[in-house]
């Protein structure tokens, strides 16, 4: 009890303190606000270091420039459209979202969710709530909202803790967040954001959307491995048998569990097929050296030439979530015409308000940081920094993976927080030559490893709030208490697996990846 005590008394510190932050889109305009000064300040002592880039001339120095005077404010004022507008992150994600919210409307999304949870045999039910935890990451509301529920009436049904099964839908859902076999609207949203730090160095830089995409497919697995156990062997035995007692009566009367209708299963048939026919027109289009997605001037096998297929991933996003979508709602009668799709689109776009806020103001701090050139001195220092005490290995993703872990139990959102360390992190270990889309991928295991344990996470209170029907004593520390084996037994492997995928077997962590950053 006095474990328990102590356990409670640190989530509640935890808590505390992520309350004390800011929203997010305060957090930028407090930091873009204070970057304005800072390099006021910087500017009159005179702030430079050496700029030591293979490709300028030796002893060229980056001085801090000031925004605090007349050219300085009328760069902030005169630019304050187009940093919003050219912010990579905003367009990629608005694309994207159109066709998922088609595909979310139309009910496709739900019924896939439903099918593989409902119809695996009872042995495997673990395995399959995880497993499509993570596939839900394709449009992630859709995973709390339908899947966790589901989940927990689905054990209860078997006889089994429901909120074992609330927890194994969270762990992946949630704690498996960057890890999916498909590419969602989280891709290119955190490619963006990486591209537009990395340009603090390389100007020319581009970072696609399936620059992690092979680690996350190797990561699927692993995570529902994992999940699957802690569930089985600690999560499960940690509940005991189920005493409902101090359940909603409401969650006992009815088990929520709706099957496939008939129409529903030829939906998903139809969906099939346009699955099949999408793929058939890419590699129609990609895989002939002739192919119009290819590059016929660039040198080397098929990733050197596909540039053009990979810079146009989200729109092949956007049809493949918006023909599917359609074929499926075709089917059961919820698309019925254009008036349908567009319903569909505008129902996705219309619950983006608040990240469109947030990425106004991030869009600017991230160009002030460009600007004043703070970006590149804390890049150069940082990495001078690591340098001298011999942190340059890999052994450097380690730390950085667990302070990525720590900040995001105070900064839940993966955007904002990637938005604030990227313009730092992503040039500093560039320095040190390891490329962004590695260092994008370390970024992720930190970030999602601890999604599950933090009551900043957007969705926790939801999560909460289910559990809470299946018992009403049940707390926040109870949550986190939970979930916590899932935290540590994801960073632990997933960890291990970065290191042995990047660095023991030197795989690519996406088409077209590098591992190291050679200088552009």
């Amino acid at each position: 009890m006095e474990n328990r005590n102590w356990f409670t008394r640190f989530l509640d510190t935890v808590e505390w303190l992520g309350n004390l932050l800011p929203h997010p889109v305060t957090l930028f305009a407090i930091l873009a606000t204070a970057m304005v000064f800072l390099s006021g300040l910087f500017g009159w002592l005179g702030v430079s270091v050496v700029d030591p880039r293979p490709d300028v001339p030796e002893g060229t120095t980056i001085e801090a420039v000031s925004l605090l005077n007349a050219e300085g404010l009328r760069m902030i004022f005169g630019n304050l459209v187009s940093n919003f507008v050219g912010f990579a992150p905003l367009g990629v994600v608005l694309v994207a979202m159109l066709g998922v919210g088609v595909a979310e409307k139309s009910g496709l999304l739900s019924a896939m969710v439903r099918g593989i949870v409902l119809n695996a045999p009872k042995h495997l039910v673990t395995v399959a709530v995880v497993f499509a935890g993570v596939i839900s990451n394709t449009a992630s509301e859709m995973g709390y909202v339908v899947l966790v529920p589901l989940a927990g009436a689905i054990f209860l049904a078997l006889g089994r803790h429901p909120l074992a099964g609330m927890a194994a839908a969270f762990a992946g859902v949630s704690g498996g967040y960057s890890a999916n076999l498909l590419l969602g609207t989280i891709d290119p949203l955190l490619a963006g954001i990486t591209q537009e730090a990395a340009r603090l160095i390389d100007p020319e830089y581009e970072v696609y959307a399936t620059a992690n995409w092979f680690f996350m497919i190797v990561s699927t697995f692993m995570i529902t491995a994992v999940g699957s156990l802690v569930t089985i062997f600690i999560v499960e035995p940690k509940l005991g048998a189920y005493d409902d007692s101090r359940a909603d009566p409401s969650v006992l009367d009815d088990s929520q569990m709706t099957p496939l209708t008939g129409n529903e299963k030829k939906g998903l048939v139809m969906a099939g097929m346009a699955v099949l026919a999408i793929i058939g027109l890419i590699a129609f289009l990609v895989v002939p050296e002739a192919g119009m997605l290819r590059d016929p001037d660039a040198d080397g096998g098929f990733l050197e030439t596909s540039g053009p297929f990979f810079r146009s991933i989200v729109a092949w996003i956007f049809v493949f979530f918006l023909v599917t979508g359609f074929a499926y709602g075709k089917v059961v009668g919820t698309m019925k015409n254009d008036r349908d799709v567009i319903d569909g689109m505008a129902s996705a776009i219309s619950t983006l308000g608040l990240y469109v806020v947030l990425v106004f103001f991030a869009a600017q701090f991230v160009a002030f940081f460009g600007w004043t050139n703070m970006g590149l001195i804390t890049a150069i220092t940082g990495a001078d920094f690591l340098q001298t005490i011999g942190l340059t290995g890999p052994l450097v993703f380690l730390f950085f993976i667990i302070m990525c872990g720590i900040v995001n139990l105070s900064l839940g959102s993966a955007s904002a927080q990637w938005a604030v360390t990227a313009p730092i992190f992503v040039p500093m270990l560039m320095m040190i030559g390891y490329s962004p889309e590695v260092i994008q991928g370390a970024y992720r295991i930190g970030d999602s490893t601890t999604n599950i344990i933090t009551p900043m996470m957007s969705y926790f209170g939801l999560i909460l709030a289910w559990a809470t029907r299946y018992d009403k004593k049940f707390g926040i520390g109870t949550l986190i208490a939970t979930m916590l084996p899932y935290s540590i037994f994801y960073f632990i492997c997933w960890v291990i697996l970065f290191f042995v995928w990047v660095f023991a077997l030197g795989l690519p962590v996406g088409p077209g990846s590098p591992t190291y950053y050679t200088g552009g």
